[in-house]
């Protein structure tokens, strides 16, 4: 399971610096684009155009900080770290299911096994933080059996 946790960090790390990188792509686009279409209008068209680019530059720097913010959560892992409680970045068994507790982030699926990956901040996350191999615990009328750690 060590070596499940170590390939679904590294997974989820390649997928948040993807989009780390689409979207600086984005908005450089949009602030070069920006910078010609200043250079050759003016007029009415012009100031709509260059404030409907500087709200979707706006959108997506608000969406880099989310990623960037993901990011530093994922980098404060360490993949060798092991514990009998669950802590940030504990790839946790329960009800069969695969738990990573990081981020709020897209399911995956490494070598067949489905992965959620959950923000401690999260009802189930807070619930789990802490918990050890064999305790209970309920989220929304759902009792979660903690099978493995690692």
């Amino acid at each position: 399971m060590k070596e499940l946790k170590q390939k679904v960090l590294n997974y989820y790390k390649q997928q948040v610096q993807d989009k780390e990188d689409a979207f600086r792509d984005m908005i450089d686009a949009l602030t070069e684009g920006a910078a010609n279409d200043a250079k050759g209008s003016a007029g009415d068209k012009h100031e709509t155009a260059l404030s409907m680019m500087h709200l979707e530059q706006e959108k997506l720097n608000h969406k880099l900080k989310e990623i960037l913010e993901q990011k530093s959560v994922l980098d404060k892992i360490e993949p060798d770290t092991v514990s009998s409680k669950i802590i940030l970045g504990s790839l946790v068994k329960a009800n069969n299911m695969y738990l990573f507790l990081s981020a709020a982030l897209p399911k995956i699926v490494v070598e067949g096994t489905a992965i959620f990956a959950l923000s401690p901040q999260s009802p189930l996350g807070s619930k789990l933080l802490g918990s050890e191999k064999g305790n209970e615990i309920e989220v929304n009328n759902t009792k979660y059996s903690i099978e493995e750690i690692a």
